[in-house]
């Protein structure tokens, strides 16, 4: 029988992992993002540049989907999108670790950011590499240097 409104909007399908970072000293809690906070979490990687049309803008990306996705045990977040620059002072190595987890459970792929901006006026440069997540599961989005 074919799943109803009710039934759908009810379901628990945002999945939460805990992550050991010995790094840090201990686990952090990560979230898969909603339709909504992943469509936002999208909209902060293009930049508009007017005639230019939009652009891929690929700062801090990891900071940002790891700060969305760190929750307490209760689901709320550890840090706000404005606080995403005092987690990208952390190590690189432990940021790639959970935005690996955190783009896996959002269903993020390189492919995602490759889409993004190119219904723009203008080509837009190919900014992101595919790398495995640890764990072998789906490609992440991994911006390349």
């Amino acid at each position: 029988m074919p799943l109803g409104k009710d039934s759908i909007l009810q379901a628990q399908d945002i999945e939460t992992r805990e992550i050991n970072v010995p790094e840090w000293g201990g686990t952090v809690l990560v979230r898969g993002l909603t339709g909504t906070e992943r469509d936002s979490f999208e909209a902060t990687v293009l930049q508009d540049r007017g005639k230019q049309g939009m652009v891929r803008k690929l700062d801090n990306i990891r900071a940002k989907l790891v700060a969305r996705c760190l929750v307490d045990a209760e689901g709320a977040r550890l840090f706000t999108d404005g606080e995403a620059g005092l987690l990208g002072r952390k190590s690189a190595a432990v940021l790639d670790r959970l935005y690996d987890v955190a783009a896996e459970m959002s269903g993020l792929s390189d492919e995602d950011v490759e889409e993004l901006g190119k219904d723009s006026s203008s080509p837009t440069p190919s900014e992101g590499s595919i790398s495995s997540s640890p764990n072998g599961s789906e490609p992440a989005l991994s911006p390349s240097f």
